[in-house]
C-alpha cells in the first residue's frame, strides 16, 4: 500500500460476481472527478442511504485523473497519490467498495492497493498493455465500451482481461458516436454483450453526453438521463454507472451532464420498481 494511504480499517470484502450477485440492481456513481474529500464523503453518503434504501448494490466512483479532456486548461483531478488518499477514505468511512479509471499501464499496480474496482476508459478500451496490467491485478475490472467500438467488439476486449487468468470482468453501454458531437444508445448491444459471460452496465449520464460539443468541453442532455435509465433497466442490465454532483453547475469536469441529488433518488426509485417487475418477466 502506498505510504500515504492508512489501513482500512474493517474492510470489505472485495468485489466479486458473488456478492455482485446479491443485488437485484447495483449503482455505480459519484463525482466526475475527486474535488475533494469532502465533496466524496457527501455524494456518497447520500447514493449510499439512497441504494441501501431500495436494497441496491452500491459502488463508489470517482477519477483521480481525467486525462481525457477536452481542453488542456481543464481540471484534471488531484493525481494519483491524493487521489487515493480521498477514495481510502471514502471505502474506510462508508464501507463501501471503490473504483476508479486508469489511464496508463504505471498507475495500475499503485490504483490497485486501494480500489476494488479499476475501470478502463471508453478511449481505452483497445489497449492491450493496458487490459492486461488491469487484469494481472486480480481486481474486477470495469471495460467501458469504445464509442468508436461495435459491441460485438468488446469481446476481444474481455479476452484480453481473461487471458491473465482475471475473469471478473464488467461491460458499460456508454452511447456509440452519430456523427460530430453526438452519441446514441442501441438496445440491442446490451443483449450482444451479454453473450460474452459478463455482467452488463449502462452508464446514464455519459450517453447523454455531447462530446467536445462546446468546442473546449463537452456539452449534454442530462434530463434524458432518467428514460436511459429506465429503458436499460427493463432490458435487463446488472448496473447502472451515473455521475453526480450536490451542485452540478459546479462541477469541476462533465459538469453538462451531471445529474442533482433529487434527480438521482427520483431515477434510482422508479429503477428499483422496474426491477421488481422483471421477476416476474
Amino acid at each position: 500500500m502506498h505510504p500515504t494511504v492508512s489501513p482500512c480499517i474493517n474492510p470489505k470484502p472485495e468485489v466479486s460476481f458473488m456478492n455482485l450477485d446479491r443485488f437485484p440492481l447495483f449503482v455505480i456513481a459519484g463525482p466526475c472527478v475527486i474535488e475533494s474529500g469532502d465533496l466524496c464523503m457527501k455524494v456518497g453518503t447520500h447514493v449510499k442511504k439512497i441504494c441501501d434504501r431500495l436494497g441496491l448494490g452500491y459502488i463508489f466512483k470517482a477519477s483521480f485523473d481525467k486525462a481525457n479532456r477536452s481542453s488542456n486548461a481543464s481540471f484534471r483531478g488531484p493525481g494519483l497519490e491524493d487521489g487515493l488518499v480521498v477514495l481510502e477514505r471514502v471505502k474506510r468511512e462508508l464501507g463501501v467498495p471503490v473504483l476508479t479509471d486508469v489511464h496508463e499501464t504505471s498507475q495500475v499496480a499503485e490504483a490497485a492497493t486501494v480500489v476494488d474496482v479499476l475501470q478502463v476508459p471508453a478511449f481505452l478500451a483497445r489497449q492491450t498493455d493496458l487490459l492486461i496490467a488491469c487484469g494481472k491485478t486480480g481486481k474486477t475490472i470495469n471495460i467501458k465500451k469504445g464509442q468508436f467500438m461495435a459491441p460485438q467488439e468488446m469481446g476481444n476486449a474481455a479476452e484480453k482481461i481473461r487471458s491473465t487468468g482475471n475473469k471478473q470482468i464488467l461491460l458499460t453501454e456508454r452511447g456509440t458516436f452519430f456523427g460530430y458531437n453526438r452519441l446514441v444508445n442501441d438496445f440491442t448491444g446490451l443483449e450482444v454483450m451479454r453473450a460474452f459471460g459478463c455482467p452488463i452496465v449502462f452508464d446514464v449520464t455519459h450517453s447523454t453526453q455531447q462530446p467536445a460539443g462546446q468546442g473546449h468541453q463537452s456539452g449534454g442532455n442530462p434530463h434524458f438521463s432518467p428514460l436511459l435509465a429506465r429503458a436499460a433497466v427493463a432490458a435487463g442490465v446488472n448496473g447502472l454507472f451515473l455521475e453526480c454532483h450536490p451542485d452540478p453547475k459546479s462541477a469541476k469536469s462533465d459538469a453538462a451532464t451531471m445529474l442533482d441529488f433529487t434527480t438521482v433518488e427520483t431515477m434510482l426509485t422508479q429503477c428499483a420498481q422496474i426491477v421488481e417487475l422483471r421477476k416476474t418477466w
